[in-house]
């Protein structure tokens, strides 16, 4: 094995941790063959098995170009080509790999692994009601949800503006797992006596990424977010939710995906990303979520309270620092037993049935949930100033935030988000 794997050290620079790990568990000897077939088997693997990869090349004026060449190099065929991080995914065997990774034009290949929905098995906390008085709903402001998909509940409306799914290319608008709903309603439900999303006029895009289990390919999330940048003006997006994440192996400036979002943030889209369930461990931040540019959000539990000293921060919601030594998360929102909507006869709905309320409603916990609260905050922003940039909706939403007492800054940023604080201090930010 480890005369047969020597060759992996010398790409250390271009391939990712997860990708190396898979090669290396690629020559362990096999206990179901025997040892007089090893040689002939190991063979057949190399040609047959393949490795799902994201390959980056070096930045030129026609990357679509090199692309193309780096592909007919290796003889592999591109599936998508992601322009924005000059980068492609293909299916690579071993063989392929290494004819790959010689190529001078190639300077990153990451192993096209799984992204997960960030659940754990509101509003009022957040002062966002105080706002719905002052008519301040997030009307006309449109949301991107890349999730599982969105179910078309009544509670909508209507405001399901377009749908796009990456994982089964169907037409129809729709959700098989329940994740995508429930997070989708906390930002927009319409409001009932007992409950409502944070901003309950928005109008909602849905971006199925992750399929019926909740889980989903890196490749298909890039996929997403490219479509969200291109269709940016015409669908007049300006934020993102990203109730999803994976464990990070690398500096953001290494990540696919963190690549991929700033370019989204730079595009002027305000990017929302969950921190993770991996707490209460200190740097368990997922990605995207490390990366410093975008927003990202930790779960409070408020215990049905009112008030920022009356609040907790959920175990499960993970740390920081970051690999890079950022903190994060930047602020926390509710996310302990938050009630949204239902997907009828979906994964969760059939695997949870004791969490259902009612017909209509559903009851969740995790930063997934967390996160769209806050994309609720925001569209309620951009409802009273649709000039906001990013970076000052970031400042914003940091530097009015609730300190919970005796809660370090890894594990709550600036504290809980309050829209009502924000609203108060938005004029004078605007005229500084």
């Amino acid at each position: 094995m480890i005369r047969d794997s020597a060759w992996i050290p010398n790409y250390n620079y271009k391939l990712c941790p997860k990708l190396k790990n898979e090669l290396y568990e690629n020559y362990k000897p096999s206990k179901m063959v025997p040892t007089v077939f090893y040689n002939s088997y190991k063979q057949i693997k190399k040609k047959i098995r393949k490795f799902p990869v994201i390959v980056q090349v070096k930045f030129t004026k026609d990357n679509l170009t090199i692309m193309d060449q780096v592909a007919s190099l290796a003889q592999c065929r591109i599936k998508k080509k992601y322009y924005t991080i000059f980068s492609f995914s293909t299916d690579l065997t071993e063989v392929q790999l290494k004819k790959l990774l010689a190529d001078d034009k190639v300077i990153k290949v990451w192993y096209d692994g799984e992204v997960t929905g960030l659940l754990e098995k509101a509003s009022k906390t957040v002062n966002a009601n105080k706002l719905w008085d002052l008519e301040l709903t997030g009307e006309k402001v449109t949301i991107a949800v890349l999730d599982t998909g969105v179910y078309e509940h009544p509670c909508f409306e209507n405001r399901i503006k377009k749908f796009r799914d990456f994982v089964n290319n169907g037409k129809k608008t729709y959700d098989d797992n329940g994740h995508g709903t429930h997070v989708a309603g906390c930002i927009a439900s319409k409001q009932n006596e007992d409950f409502g999303g944070v901003a309950p006029k928005a109008e909602i895009v849905g971006v199925k990424v992750l399929n019926k289990l909740g889980s989903g390919r890196l490749s298909n999330v890039l996929d997403g977010i490219q479509w969200c940048i291109e269709n940016k003006e015409n669908l007049n997006l300006q934020i993102m939710n990203l109730s999803l994440g994976f464990p990070t192996q690398e500096s953001y400036r290494d990540d696919p995906l963190c690549q991929m979002v700033e370019k989204a943030w730079e595009a002027g889209i305000v990017v929302c990303a969950a921190a993770g369930n991996s707490g209460p461990d200190n740097e368990t931040i997922n990605s995207p979520g490390i990366h410093p540019q975008i927003i990202t959000v930790g779960a409070s539990n408020d215990r049905n309270a009112d008030y920022p000293e009356d609040n907790i921060i959920a175990d499960f919601s993970s740390r920081g620092p970051t690999r890079d030594g950022h903190k994060k998360p930047d602020v926390v929102a509710p996310g302990v037993d938050i009630v949204s909507l239902r997907s009828p006869s979906s994964f969760l709905d059939k695997v949870e049935p004791g969490s259902r309320i009612g017909e209509d409603r559903f009851i969740f916990s995790g930063t997934s949930m967390a996160t769209p609260i806050c994309v609720g905050a925001i569209a309620q922003l951009l409802h009273y100033n649709k000039d906001l940039e990013p970076d000052e909706i970031k400042s914003l939403l940091m530097g009015n935030a609730r300190e919970i007492p005796g809660v370090n800054r890894e594990s709550q940023g600036t504290g809980i988000i309050d829209s009502k604080e924000i609203q108060s201090n938005i004029r004078e930010f605007s005229d500084s």
